[in-house]
């Protein structure tokens, strides 16, 4: 269950992070409470993982592919542009995130 917990708040994390853009500065109302529960849930389920985790791997991974997805998202969503720098990025992040997931007790 430990990395399902995981796989949840990646979830939460993105929503959160793409929600964030629609609160407009947090003005308005339903995109800002919805932004906060996503906040609130991903790291509620972050907890979760991290009972079984080390802390420097769940927090990585969480926070790495969370970014992942919220820029593959963002170029879908807001139409952001994905670079060949970028692409290399996202490589060393997934790549680095399964060398943890690998090394995880």
């Amino acid at each position: 269950m430990t990395w399902v917990y995981l796989g949840v708040a990646i979830l939460f994390e993105i929503a959160f992070a793409l929600g964030t853009n629609a609160t407009k500065g947090f003005t308005r109302l339903v995109p800002s409470v919805l932004t906060l529960l996503a906040a609130a849930g991903g790291i509620y389920m972050l907890s979760l993982a991290l009972r079984q985790l080390d802390v420097s791997v769940g927090y990585t991974i969480w926070t790495g592919i969370g970014g992942v997805g919220t820029v593959v998202l963002g170029a879908i969503l807001f139409k952001e542009r994905i670079t060949a720098a970028r692409l290399i990025s996202f490589a060393c992040i997934i790549g680095g995130a399964i060398l943890l997931r690998l090394t995880a007790v």
